[in-house]
């Protein structure tokens, strides 16, 4: 990276990312934002929750403009192929420029939000850009439970305006967000032998693109779980197939890629469900030909283990057959009626000894129909014999402020730098900005930020000539802020 501009901030995100910062263990980053701030003779504050704020005087001839605050989270999704030898909490991130892309070797790149991180701590080391007085916040756990967000008091921040980093559409600026909850439903049994001459099978799926369960929910892009669900449906229809384990999905806010589920058949049947599941992959892979191109789909004996009750095993594949999942409903606002309102997307799927535990998250611009989404999924699971529920505590939407002055002053440097108009839009996707909202209800808000794809996957991407124009975009703001 070291031939990348803006070289100052290529170099500060080659440094964060020799820093593992799994969500909910991102000690280490605290540790060396701290000792930045140290380094650089800034006032450093961490609150009891583990935000980090940075402050910076204005530049000569600045001193009277307002605060503004630049704002990222420091930790990162931590996905994999499942092929690859590594440890996010040790291991650094391994980069490479692929053309205009930047890339890591078999893991998620942490350019989410870890290129935020950089321009702000490349901001905070330049000593020759005009501004007045920064403050930079690194907020913790966002990628989890947002408990960073939800943990900061409503005075650690001073700023009039703030500008989260934490987008991923170049050109585009955010003035709204969705709201979020999470749904955990828990199946508790007890494990029982199979029926005597039964075989054991292992359905496998793999090389779905997956994604993150906001921005691409409306993508119609394959849900592993959903997939297997959908096998399992249908042959335990035919036959007497008696669950033995089903995992997939590793965060709760990404399209779950692979999965695997382990299952004992009536003896001399696993050749009758072999053939049913060719055809069915064949099915799939013509449903998905355009959004999930490498689809690999597997079948292989495995060993002898004991298996869900019949019943309780049935009700959970039902369960999964049924329950929403995808684009729910389109705003209703015709300006912009391209905008997700409502959405589900189960997770992650997770077998233990005597549980199976299944993580969903619904989102909606709407509270009420936030709520409505939980409910309908809760019921789904609750009908199906669910042991425990709970939701999570919801995320707030982000709604628009009308008469936004840094929406005014962000439009006009855009047109100003670039000579076209970026795009003013919401997002279906959670940004912390609606919990700042909460707690600062005066403060003036956008959000905007480089190009990235695939987040939350191991294809996650950051398209580097746009770092350079983000960069300038946001020196301008800082230099007009008046």
């Amino acid at each position: 990276m070291a031939k990348l501009e803006p070289k100052i901030v290529f170099d500060q995100f080659a440094q964060i990312n020799k820093i593992p910062r799994p969500s909910k263990h991102e000690e280490k980053m605290i540790e060396y934002l701290k000792d930045f701030g140290k380094n650089h003779g800034l006032e450093t504050v961490v609150d009891e929750t583990g935000n980090v704020l940075i402050k910076k005087p204005a530049t000569k001839g600045y001193e009277d403009r307002p605060t503004v605050v630049l704002q990222s989270h420091m930790d990162m999704v931590c996905d994999k192929l499942v092929d690859v030898d590594f440890d996010f909490y040790n291991d650094p991130i391994q980069t490479y420029v692929d053309g205009d892309w930047l890339r890591a070797k078999g893991t998620t790149l942490g350019a989410d939000d870890g290129i935020g991180d950089a321009i702000e701590l490349a901001i905070l080391a330049s000593d020759d850009i005009e501004h007045g007085p920064i403050e930079c916040v690194f907020t913790r756990d966002e990628e989890t439970e947002l408990s960073g967000a939800i943990g900061m008091k409503s005075d650690f921040m001073s700023g009039k305006y703030l500008i989260n980093l934490d987008s991923e559409d170049e050109g585009e600026i955010f003035i709204s967000c969705a709201g979020g909850c999470g749904t955990e439903a828990t199946f508790n049994f007890a494990r029982e032998d199979a029926p005597a001459g039964y075989d054991f099978i292992l359905l496998s799926l793999k090389g779905l693109n997956g994604g993150h369960s906001g921005d691409d929910i409306e993508k119609k892009r394959a849900n592993a779980i959903k997939i297997l669900a959908r096998f399992l449906y249908i042959e335990q229809d035919k036959l007497d197939l008696r669950l033995a384990s089903f995992d997939s999905g590793k965060m709760h806010n990404a399209i779950p890629r692979d999965g695997k589920v382990v299952a004992a058949v009536p003896g001399g049947m696993v050749e009758q469900v072999r053939k049913d599941w060719e055809k069915f992959q064949a099915d799939v892979k013509n449903e998905y030909f355009v959004t999930d191109t490498n689809m690999q789909f597997a079948l292989s004996s495995a060993p002898v283990e004991q298996v869900l009750p019949r019943e309780q095993g049935r009700n959970i594949v039902m369960a999964l057959q049924a329950v929403d999942n995808g684009v729910y409903a389109m705003s209703q606002a015709e300006e912009i009626s391209w905008l997700v309102e409502t959405s589900s997307n189960v997770s992650v799927v997770e077998t233990g000894t005597d549980y199976l535990k299944v993580i969903s998250l619904q989102r909606s611009s709407v509270n009420s129909n936030l709520l409505n989404m939980c409910n309908t999924v809760e019921a789904a699971f609750r009908l199906a014999g669910a042991y425990n529920i709970v939701h999570n505590e919801a995320n707030p939407a982000w709604p628009m402020k009308p008469g936004s002055k840094l929406v005014e002053i962000a439009k006009e440097s855009y047109e100003r730098l670039f000579h076209k108009e970026p795009k003013v839009i919401g997002i279906h996707a959670g940004l912390e900005c609606g919990l700042f909202a909460e707690r600062y209800p005066d403060m003036d808000m956008i959000s905007f930020g480089p190009t990235l794809r695939n987040v939350h996957t191991p294809d996650e991407c950051l398209y580097i000539p746009t770092v350079k124009l983000v960069w300038d975009h946001l020196l301008d703001i800082l230099k007009h802020i008046k």
